[in-house]
């Protein structure tokens, strides 16, 4: 089955209610501008999107779709010594995969004119100076939580002087780094955040949307509030840790009062990107923190550049375009982050819970196969040799609709190396030395030899096929314990097939407390390639097609390396939860 991106019309109904639903159904009931819904999407590019930022595209996409509003995809592009065009793409084809769209893509930097126009009028109403200190000598200024910071010797410039020298940063007469434009609030407050914080620094750089127009570039807690404002949000969802932020984004929107100061917003106007601006409202909510995996930027990048995984698209990485390539659906993830709900509360969810959200997806639309991954040769001696029939199989146990296939059966068969004990252990239900077991859609075979190389691994087993247990024969309803698959070897397709686990051993690779990092915790096991043989109808199909292949689980053709005339298969999940199962007592 192939895929094509989905659109999020499928969203729930009746969502279980939570905090973020609550505030903007009663924001609308009272009128709150007007009515109106609007949210907002922000992510810097500076790296792909992983399974955090799912949670907030789902969340901010999903309130305005569910209340008819929209819903803004706007790039932080306010750092662009880390910024790549490359990120701003991936980013776009994550969100529409995800199943979301927007109006007009937006960019931080479509606004930079505003920026400086609002820091000169913060400048004029003597709110913002011009700082000569350095980074380090600034931290020094700033205190503690347990002292109060230090004014800087350069806070009592006058508005002229600032000006001055604001306009002179702008025209790029002064070193990177060499001077700061610092918010005049209050050295001694509670909240460091509001101890002066730089509102724009000196980058001589190329920006990868506006080339080398600016020297200077505003930073994050003033851009992302008048950016806010100036698309006329509604509501700025944002993680746990901008709740001490929220004091410094609501006194940049006081100071500036950009509904009502038209004169900022003539730049937008001039353009005719203007929209009417508004008093968003700063909402955080917890960070989606999962288990067995690793959400830092910073670390994913390290990883990808150190080569300790194949890319930011690497099946193992919690990218979402890893995910993707592994074959995990966009309505899984929607589904996953709707069944954890929306908290104030921080902590780790089980990454077990996102992969049941994949087989339960998986498990009602995946057309099943006949796939053998560690073949053993099994011949059926009471069978000529040039057998040869087509067997019916159904493309899906539970759904009709998907209709059936034909399956080449013959003499010589391949079956899991697994399926077969030479010395059976007790609750060992499948072939045994002159054991019985029905082959899938077959009937029920009995083993009369075994086949064995010098140093004792077996090679071949020989079989016996009980004709009376055949389709609509008399003794197709005769009951043996085991049933096993297999594939006609002559007829079976070789393929290289991935083995997909996680990309750590351990629940928390993040934690360092015993001396480690999460460089120490990479899983070893966590990809194995194999030759595999599959049931023709598998091999030649497209790539990012999906399957059960039975008794071993889900699968899907590579989307990069994958050919009807070379398959590559990657495992998107188990059938079940083996890693609940080490960790039962």
């Amino acid at each position: 089955m192939s895929r094509v991106p989905p659109m999020a019309n499928d969203l729930p109904a009746n969502p279980p209610q939570h905090f973020i639903r609550q505030i903007v159904a009663a924001d609308r009931a009272a009128g709150k501008h007007g009515g109106a819904v609007v949210t907002r999407f922000p992510p810097e590019p500076n790296g792909y999107l992983h399974l955090g930022h799912a949670k907030s595209i789902c969340l901010n996409f999903g309130i305005a779709v569910e209340n008819s509003g929209r819903c803004h995809l706007r790039f932080d592009d306010t750092n662009p010594a880390r910024e790549d065009p490359e990120y701003v793409q991936a980013i776009q084809d994550d969100v529409h995969w995800l199943g979301f769209t927007w109006d007009t893509l937006r960019h931080a930097s479509d606004y930079f004119a505003v920026f400086y126009l609002g820091a000169e009028k913060l400048i004029r109403l003597s709110l913002a100076y011009v700082d000569d200190l350095d980074a380090e000598q600034m931290r020094a200024y700033r205190g503690t939580l347990t002292e109060p910071g230090r004014d800087s010797p350069f806070r009592a410039r006058g508005v002229e002087e600032n000006l001055d020298l604001f306009r002179r940063m702008r025209a790029g007469e002064f070193a990177d780094g060499s001077r700061t434009l610092r918010a005049k609030i209050d050295m001694s407050a509670g909240n460091i955040n509001l101890r002066d914080p730089a509102i724009y620094r000196i980058r001589k750089v190329t920006h990868q949307n506006t080339g080398d127009v600016w020297p200077i570039y505003p930073m994050y807690d003033y851009a992302h509030c008048v950016s806010d404002a100036v698309e006329g949000i509604t509501h700025s969802l944002c993680t746990l840790e901008f709740e001490d932020h929220r004091p410094l984004y609501d006194w940049f929107l006081r100071q500036l009062d950009l509904p009502g100061d038209p004169a900022l917003t003539a730049p937008l106007r001039e353009k005719g990107q203007w929209l009417p601006p508004s008093t968003p409202q700063q909402i955080e909510f917890a960070r989606g923190n999962i288990s067995y995996t690793v959400m830092s930027k910073r670390k994913l990048l390290a990883l990808v550049q150190d080569r300790l995984v194949d890319g930011w698209d690497d099946p193992r990485m919690p990218t979402l375009s890893g995910l993707r390539r592994r074959g995990y659906t966009p309505e899984a993830i929607r589904a996953f982050w709707e069944r954890i709900g929306i908290s104030k509360q921080n902590s780790s969810i089980d990454l077990g819970v996102l992969e049941a959200c994949v087989r339960e997806d998986l498990d009602a639309r995946a057309p099943r196969r006949l796939a053998v991954l560690d073949p053993l040769k099994l011949v059926i001696d009471n069978l000529p040799d040039a057998h040869i029939e087509t067997l019916q199989f159904a493309n899906h146990p539970k759904d009709a609709a998907q209709g059936v296939r034909s399956v080449p059966f013959a003499r010589t068969l391949w079956i899991e190396r697994e399926d077969f004990m030479q010395q059976p252990v007790k609750g060992f239900h499948r072939l045994v030395p002159d054991g019985e077991v029905r082959l899938r859609g077959v009937g029920i075979v009995r083993c009369t030899r075994v086949l064995a190389d010098a140093q004792g691994t077996i090679t071949a087993l020989h079989c016996t096929l009980d004709h009376d247990t055949r389709h609509g024969m008399p003794g197709a309803e005769r009951k043996v314990k085991g049933t096993i698959h297999w594939v006609s070897a002559a007829h079976a397709i070789a393929a290289e097939v991935r083995l997909y686990d996680r990309l750590f051993n351990v629940p928390d690779p993040d934690d360092d407390s015993n001396g480690k990092t999460y460089r120490d915790h990479l899983n070893p096991d966590s990809r194995h390639v194999l030759r595999g043989y599959l049931e023709p109808g598998a091999a030649n199909t497209a790539p990012g097609t999906f399957f059960q292949f039975e008794r071993l689980g889900y699968f899907i053709a590579d989307c990069r390396d994958h050919a009807a005339a070379q398959p590559v298969f990657n495992r998107i999940v188990t059938l079940r939860d083996v890693w609940a199962q080490r960790q039962a007592p």
